[in-house]
């Protein structure tokens, strides 16, 4: 029998803060590290907003109610420096097409924003994008930690056949991605 979204994120916000986890640290992490928080040279990449992004997106973690027929999907992770110190308080947006390929350009359904709590976790529930003309399927997002400039990028499905023919596509932001009982479970987190 397979877990549940809302056992795995239960899970996952269960999880106690993670160690400072840089190079002298000898005390193993809880859970396993991003590859690309190893370092401070290893931020996770940014990517175009692209033509959608909209400012002023609603507080809020559940967008799945925008897309009744959507297929469902929990998205969740942490924001972290370069040093996998996870960072309270940071801004997490994410914006992204619905189930058959279309963006709102008027309202704001399937936008969100959130803060990283004090263990610098975030977690949205929401739909799987369909794909349109040119595109794998995607998230858009942008993180800011506090005092810092913006960070804007994408994150993409594993194992789509789309990812080699988008331009955009980075192998390093990809999502671990689950199956569930109830729909999807994907993992990233943000290095800033």
């Amino acid at each position: 029998m397979l877990p549940t979204r809302r056992s795995l994120l239960t899970a996952f916000l269960a999880v106690p803060a993670l160690p400072v986890c840089n190079r002298a640290a000898a005390q193993q992490p809880t859970l396993p590290l991003t590859p690309a928080c190893r370092d401070d040279d290893d931020l996770t990449p940014a990517l175009t907003a692209g033509p959608f992004y909209k400012p002023d997106a609603p507080l809020r973690h559940d967008l799945s109610g925008d897309a009744p027929d959507g297929e469902r999907i929990t998205i969740a992770g942490y924001v972290l420096d370069g040093i996998c110190r996870p960072i309270a308080r940071s801004l997490v947006e994410i914006w992204h097409a619905d189930e058959t390929g279309a963006y709102d350009t008027r309202g704001y359904r399937l936008r969100g924003h959130q803060v990283t709590d004090e263990r610098g976790r975030w977690w949205f529930s929401t739909i799987i994008p369909a794909l349109y003309p040119g595109r794998t399927r995607h998230y858009h997002f942008r993180v800011r930690r506090p005092g810092a400039p913006v960070l804007t990028t994408q994150l993409f499905f594993p194992n789509e056949p789309q990812n080699d023919g988008d331009r955009l596509y980075s192998p390093s932001l990809l999502l671990d991605l689950r199956d569930t009982e109830d729909g999807k479970f994907g993992r990233f987190d943000f290095v800033v």
